[in-house]
């Protein structure tokens, strides 16, 4: 059943002030470097500041006293421009390096984000995947990520400036006129207040946004892959519906929370106009009946001059508190995924290397033998060593993907060492599903599944399914050579492994076909071999990893009858020795089974091998006769 689609309903994050703080932890190891930055953005911020009120300078120490005595004495007033144009160059090499260190703070952030985020997602269980589109989970790597390079490197370094420029200039206000910053914080009051309201309306509606991107990018990702499904169904039409749809929630989002954003600058701005107009009057109206006692015509230049500028960081932390807002939407999915429960692995027991002296014993050895064992450590710490023969039982096991919906009905079955169990059935009967459950990909609810007597959570994980060799009936190969593909089955093999691997299963003489042969780079999943083909090489993969067990999904159900044939005498010389399970809708691939298990509705109704079930005349017969058909 397909997972349901994300909603870009617009709620709002749970906790945006936890977001954040969460988010400026990873740049703690940066502390020394972001020390430099807020000096370089003091030091940038002083020289602004000390730009503005150098103009009041000019007028009432140099331009004012040489209009009244009419005499003009260049030398102070070039050594006065020098000084100030030093603090200028100043200034701007401290905006420069601030700019160019913070660039290398946000990279490094994203990277170690992304590695963790791609960390995490290795230890996930399948049922994670199952139930989260491939799409939208690829959007948290890409326009999540991207807003948060936006915050780490523009808004926050932005906001800091903005921020130590408000104090900087408000202390060089109230020593320059108390009576104009008291009215001036007045004015101000009105342009916070309105950012306020703006932000906190359009917050929900970036969030909003932030969702509804994931699921177009989910449907995306879909709709590209089923492709060719679509167009057989002539769904065409269907699927620009439903895109429409979702691009339609996407672009109301989008549209309202930029409608806020928007009109946030342009409204702050004509408040600081009625704001500059107001300072100009009661400014004006104080220099003229006080003589300049209160405040001179200079002190007046220089403080309008600032009231811009202390203006200019508010208009600016008002822009940026939309790309913070759209950035904690992102980094709130972000860390959803973070945060959801890791794959569980209490197990201890895990697979060695073995070898056997004379008298039997078992003794770990580092080298590969082709032998396996199971390393168990008792409760007072001793060590002990058992065969990995193959020996496989589940027992009254009962299964279900979601709450009251059971897949597994009180399943038991055995598996001797080296046998061939097959698994017979309609689609939705469980067969896939044990395979699951011995992998460990789910885990049971009733009953126990135990590996040569061992219960096999008990067993880690990694080496109960290193011991466990499968081959799905969906076969993913990567991009990279056909030998890469190969070695995938096992990352140290050689390359006379990896064609010892294709030879057994028969992929060896399709391989020397191609352009060049087993280093022919394949890409989009292998697109340009053949169904079968791909197969083929999914097959020598498992072979490779020469594992002690297999478990094949389906293996042969994308291959012709033709190559079927050729492959079966390399499948029967894979699981030579082994303990295989085998699950196949083509019956003529069982016959050898040693038993086949017939499963309906999640219940083992009949067993046996292929002649037993033939004598019975039941299901099994049934379908091999052709009275019924697997649906």
């Amino acid at each position: 059943m397909p997972p349901a689609r994300m909603r870009g309903d617009g709620r709002k994050a749970k906790d945006p002030k936890k977001t954040l703080l969460r988010l400026l932890s990873y740049m703690k190891k940066h502390i020394p470097v972001l020390c430099l930055v807020l000096v370089c953005i003091f030091m940038a911020t002083y020289a602004q500041t000390t730009g503005s009120a150098a103009l009041g300078v000019l007028v009432d120490d140099f331009i004012l006293p040489m209009v009244a005595t009419g005499e003009a004495d260049y030398g102070p007033l070039a050594a006065y421009l020098v000084r100030i144009a030093c603090i200028f160059g100043a200034g701007i090499v401290c905006a420069w390096l601030y700019n160019f260190l913070m660039v290398g703070v946000s990279q490094s952030t994203q990277r170690r984000i992304r590695n963790e985020l791609f960390t995490k997602m290795q230890k996930l269980p399948l049922r994670y995947f199952d139930s989260n589109k491939a799409g939208n989970i690829m959007s948290r790597y890409t326009s999540d990520i991207d807003t948060l390079n936006q915050m780490l490197g523009q808004s926050i370094p932005q906001c800091a400036s903005s921020i130590i420029t408000l104090v900087v200039v408000l202390v060089r206000l109230i020593i320059t006129s108390p009576i104009l910053t008291c009215v001036m914080i007045i004015t101000v009051t009105s342009v916070v207040f309105v950012t306020k309201t703006l932000a906190g309306r359009s917050m929900k509606y970036f969030i909003g946004q932030q969702k509804s991107l994931g699921a177009v990018n989910g449907y995306i990702e879909e709709m590209i892959n089923g492709q060719k499904v679509v167009k057989v169904f002539n769904h065409e039409e269907k699927c620009k519906v439903q895109f429409d749809e979702l691009n339609q929630k996407l672009c109301e989002n989008a549209y309202t929370a930029g409608k806020y954003s928007n009109i946030m600058g342009p409204i702050n701005n004509n408040l600081g106009y009625v704001q500059y107009a107001v300072l100009a009057i009661v400014g004006g109206t104080l220099a003229v009946t006080s003589g300049g006692e209160i405040l001179t015509l200079g002190n007046l230049m220089t403080f309008m001059l600032l009231s811009r500028t202390f203006n200019m960081p508010i208009s600016q932390i008002s822009n940026q508190i939309n790309a913070i807002v759209m950035a904690l939407a992102g980094a709130e999915r972000i860390f959803d995924l973070m945060d959801q429960q890791p794959e569980e692995d209490d197990g201890k027991v895990t697979l060695v290397n073995i070898e056997k002296d004379e008298n039997g014993a078992i003794s770990e050895v580092e080298h590969h033998t082709g032998h396996w064992g199971w390393r168990l450590q008792g409760d007072d710490g001793s060590i002990s060593y058992r065969e990995l023969k193959g020996d496989i039982t589940l027992k009254n096991v009962d299964f279900s993907y979601v709450p009251n919906k059971t897949v597994l009905n009180d399943v038991s079955l055995w598996a001797h060492p080296g046998q061939k169990i097959a698994f017979v059935g309609a689609t939705g009967a469980g067969k896939t599903t044990i395979t699951n459950l011995l992998n460990r990909f789910y885990d049971i609810e009733k009953g126990s599944i135990t590996y040569d007597g061992i219960e096999i959570k008990d067993i880690c994980k990694s080496d109960l399914r290193q011991s466990l060799g499968m081959v799905l009936q969906e076969t993913h190969l990567f991009t990279g050579t056909v030998m890469d593909n190969i070695r995938y089955g096992k990352l140290d093999a050689s390359d006379e492994e990896c064609i010892e691997a294709a030879k057994l299963a028969n992929a060896h003489d399709f391989i020397t076909r191609l352009p060049e042969g087993y280093d022919t780079m394949l890409t989009g999943n292998g697109a340009s071999l053949s169904q079968g083909q791909r197969q083929l090489i999914a097959i020598a993969r498992a072979a490779v990893a020469d594992p002690p067990a297999m478990i094949l999904d389906e293996a042969t159900s994308s291959i012709d009858t033709r190559t079927e044939a050729l492959v079966q005498k390399g499948m029967d010389a894979l699981m030579h020795g082994r303990t295989t399970f085998v699950i196949a809708h083509r019956l003529s691939t069982v016959r050898n089974a040693d038993c086949i298990m017939v499963l309906s509705d999640g219940r083992i109704i009949e067993r046996g091998n292929h002649n037993e079930l033939i004598e019975q005349k039941g299901t099994y017969y049934k379908l091999y006769t052709g009275a019924f058909e697997l649906e």
